[in-house]
C-alpha cells in the first residue's frame, strides 16, 4: 500500500481500513446514526439491531457466543479490564499472584503492575530465543496462588505464535484464569476454537482492516460476575463497561471480523507469507550479514520481518527512508520512549542489536511490486546510514 507517495509495511502498527469496512460504516454516520441505547424510538432500535449483530460477528471470528464479546475503546482498554478487573474480584487471601510473559504488550504490563499496590506480585514468564514460552517453564511457575497468567497470543514486535492450546491445558489445571491479548492473532492465524481455549481475549478493530478507536474483550460468560468495571455509569455492556457505544466504529469492527474470518479460505495469509519472504531473501541479497529476529517462519505472523541490520543504528536507517518508506522500531504504542524493545532484549538481544533492529510488516494491500521497490529504497538507505556512522 502507498499512503502519499510512502510504501506502508507497518501493518502491525495499524492496518488501513478495508473498503468494504468503510462502506458498511457509512450509513451510521448520518442517516442510521442513534444511540444504541435510546429505547423509545426506531432510530434507537435500529442502532441497537446494528450493534447486536456486529457483537455477532465478532463473537463468530473467535467461536464465542455474543453475549461474551464486551465492546470497548480498543485492547489497551480490553486487556485493563481483564487483568484489573478480574484480579480485584478473584484474587484473595490465597490467590495473589499474576504471571505475564517477559513479552507483553505494555498495556498488560502496566496494568499488572497496578496491581502490586494491592498486594498482588507480578512474575514475568521467561520466552526462549523465538520468543516462545515454554509449557516447562509456565508449569514450574504456575500454583494454587496463581490468579491470572496472560500470555499474548502473538507479539506485536517480533510475530511469535504462541501455543495456547497447550498454555491453556496447564493454567486450567492450576485453578487460574488464562487471557491473552489477541490484537495481532486475526491477521496471522484462524481463531474460531479460541474461545474453548482462554478464559477472555483482548482484540482490537485497526489491527484486522477495522477502524481505530474500537475494540472488545471475550470474557467467559460464568466470570461476568467476577469482573470488577473499570467504568461506572448508564450500566451498558451488561453493567461491565458503562458508556454509549460507538455505532459506526462498532459496526466497521463486525465487518472487519467477518472478513479477517475469510482470509485463510482466500488465501490471504499464504499470500502474504510469501510477499514477506521475498522481502526478506532480496534483502538479504544487499545486506548479507543481516539477522532475522525471533521465531522461526513456521512460528511467526505471516505478515512479519523484525530485521537487525548490522553497523548501523535503526533509527537512522529509518530517517533516511523517510519519506519514502514506513516502518517501526519495535511497539508502535511505546514510539518516543528511548530505551530499547523489552521484546528483544527478552529474547536475548543486546542494547545494541535492539537499537539496530526494525520491525517491517507486510498485510493485505501490500504487492510485490512494493515489496521489490521497498528493498530497493533500504538498500539505498542502508548504504547512507553506514555512511553516518563513520
Amino acid at each position: 500500500m502507498r499512503i502519499k507517495g510512502s510504501l506502508y509495511f507497518d501493518y502491525q502498527a495499524s492496518t488501513p481500513a478495508d473498503p468494504q469496512v468503510v462502506a458498511a460504516m457509512a450509513p451510521y454516520w448520518r442517516e442510521t446514526f442513534g444511540n444504541p441505547h435510546a429505547a423509545n424510538h426506531s432510530l434507537g432500535w435500529a442502532a441497537a439491531k446494528a450493534v447486536e449483530r456486529a457483537r455477532g460477528q465478532v463473537a463468530t471470528l473467535i467461536g464465542a457466543d455474543a453475549d461474551e464479546i464486551i465492546f470497548t475503546s480498543g485492547a489497551t482498554e480490553a486487556s485493563n479490564l481483564a487483568i484489573l478487573g478480574l484480579s480485584k474480584r478473584i484474587a484473595n487471601g490465597k490467590r495473589r499472584r499474576i504471571l505475564v510473559s517477559a513479552i507483553e504488550h505494555k498495556c498488560v504490563l502496566a496494568a499488572a503492575r497496578a496491581l502490586q499496590p494491592l498486594g498482588l506480585s507480578v512474575e514475568q514468564i521467561p520466552v526462549d530465543e523465538q520468543g516462545s514460552v515454554s509449557a516447562e517453564v509456565l508449569k514450574s511457575l504456575l500454583g494454587d496462588d496463581v490468579c491470572i497468567v496472560s500470555i499474548m497470543a502473538v507479539n506485536n514486535e517480533v510475530g511469535t505464535i504462541q501455543d495456547l492450546g497447550a498454555l491453556a491445558e496447564l493454567v486450567h489445571a492450576s485453578g487460574a484464569v488464562f487471557h491473552t491479548d489477541a490484537a495481532q492473532a486475526p491477521a496471522a492465524l484462524p481463531l474460531d476454537q479460541l474461545a474453548q481455549v482462554v478464559d477472555c481475549a483482548s482484540l482490537s478493530s485497526h489491527k484486522m482492516y477495522g477502524p481505530q478507536g474500537v475494540g472488545a474483550l471475550y470474557l467467559r460468560r460464568d466470570l461476568h460476575l467476577e469482573l470488577e468495571p473499570l467504568l461506572y455509569g448508564g450500566g451498558q455492556e451488561r453493567g461491565l463497561r458503562s458508556g454509549t457505544l460507538p455505532l459506526p466504529l462498532i459496526v466497521g469492527f463486525g465487518e472487519a471480523a467477518s472478513l479477517i474470518a475469510l482470509a485463510d479460505s482466500k488465501g490471504e495469509r499464504a499470500r502474504i507469507q510469501a510477499l514477506r519472504d521475498s522481502f526478506v531473501s532480496k534483502l538479504k541479497m544487499y545486506i548479507p550479514n543481516l539477522e532475522l529476529n525471533g521465531p522461526l517462519i513456521e512460528l511467526r505472523h505471516p505478515g512479519n520481518a523484525n530485521i537487525l541490520f548490522p553497523e548501523v543504528a535503526a533509527a537512522d536507517l529509518l530517517l533516511a527512508l523517510q519519506p519514502n518508506l514506513a516502518a517501526s522500531m519495535g511497539s508502535a504504542c511505546t514510539s518516543g520512549i528511548p530505551e530499547p524493545s523489552h521484546v528483544l532484549r527478552a529474547l536475548g538481544l543486546t542494547d545494541e542489536e535492539a537499537d539496530a533492529s526494525i520491525r517491517f510488516s507486510l498485510g493485505r494491500f501490500t504487492d510485490m511490486g512494493m515489496v521489490n521497490e521497498a528493498v530497493d529504497r533500504i538498500a539505498i538507505a542502508y548504504k547512507a546510514a553506514q555512511s553516518m556512522q563513520l
